[in-house]
């Protein structure tokens, strides 16, 4: 018998955003420093204890499962432990799915798809090559759209993530959402959140999206959806395009009403909450085998998640726990 997770605010706990490595292969300006320094492997957890944390997370009512990073496949033999957590769909899973920034996609398309992926969201804050190379630092284009080729033609649904960065990439963002339309792709915007250490003035960017919205209208019909992907977009139908727009503010628009999700990092800590300390350290109950200990920690985690994140976008992040999309 399930016995489920809820908070004390009466929301259950179904949704898990599980980060498989804090490195990526790019720098995005708001999200990573130009020069890191990554964790060592042995502080992260393996593959056998992300098994067993993901087999204790679904015995507790978790039916899907976001895996992220960092760039979640660029952790060597990661395709490995995805085939082994397909098999867990259908039998308390319903849905396995991936973010990427693409880089490593085109190769890895077909054997998400054979492993159970059915989804997936790329990050693409631009569709100018230099203007993604500012602001990736490191990444290539051409790469990126072969890697959405490539999951297109795998028959992955895939959804574009974009950061609406203002001075950046907001002339992009009508383009972007027609693009979208052309291919098939729902689209998906962000407001820059003030999570982990970059060099620059993350407040100097910030785009509200209210804004943005209001501005689409003067050329699209919005229609509020009633589809639902788990997370924390507001999604409305684009009919001129046949394809929906997702929005996701956390600065301006509070969304945690109805939030059924927590973040498990690479290295085996869960926050109830992106915008609190609130946490418990599970790699050392997993490393011992103390499942009852780890079932008890997932407990007083839960009970108190807090009901809210208070953001604030002036704000230096002090930590980072996995890719925000």
């Amino acid at each position: 018998m399930v016995r489920f997770m809820v908070d004390g605010f009466g929301r259950r706990i179904s949704y898990v955003r599980l980060s498989v490595t804090d490195r990526c292969d790019f720098r995005c300006r708001y999200c990573m420093a130009e020069k890191m320094d990554f964790l060592p492997n042995e502080q992260l957890l393996s593959f056998g204890e992300i098994e067993t944390l993901v087999d204790l997370l679904v015995e507790r009512g978790v039916t899907k499962i976001r895996l992220t990073g960092g760039e979640p496949l660029v952790r060597r033999g990661i395709l490995d432990l995805v085939e082994q957590l397909g098999t867990r769909i259908g039998r308390g899973l319903d849905e396995l799915t991936l973010t990427t920034n693409g880089s490593q996609l085109a190769g890895a398309a077909e054997r998400l798809f054979a492993s159970g992926v059915r989804r997936v969201n790329v990050s693409l804050d631009s569709r100018d090559a230099d203007k993604f190379a500012h602001i990736t630092r490191r990444g290539r284009l051409d790469q990126v759209l072969d890697g959405i080729a490539a999951a297109k033609a795998a028959e992955l649904r895939v959804k574009i993530n974009m950061v609406a960065l203002k001075g950046l990439n907001e002339d992009e963002i009508e383009p972007m959402l027609r693009w979208c339309g052309s291919q098939g792709f729902d689209l998906t915007l962000i407001e820059t959140m003030p999570l982990g250490d970059v060099e620059e003035a993350r407040a100097a960017h910030y785009l509200p999206l209210d804004q943005v919205k209001k501005a689409l209208e003067q050329r699209f019909t919005l229609v509020p959806s009633l589809s639902r992907t788990g997370g924390p977009a507001r999604y409305f139908d684009v009919d001129d395009l046949g394809v929906r727009i997702g929005l996701i503010t956390p600065i301006s628009d509070n969304f945690c009403a109805g939030c059924n999700r927590i973040r498990v990092t690479a290295t085996g800590t869960i926050y109830g909450c992106l915008g609190h300390d609130q946490k418990v350290e599970l790699r050392q109950l997993l490393r011992s085998g103390d499942i009852r200990e780890a079932q008890a920690a997932l407990d007083a985690l839960v009970a108190g998640k807090p009901e809210r994140h208070r953001f604030d976008i002036a704000a230096a992040g002090r930590r980072s726990i996995g890719s925000c999309r």
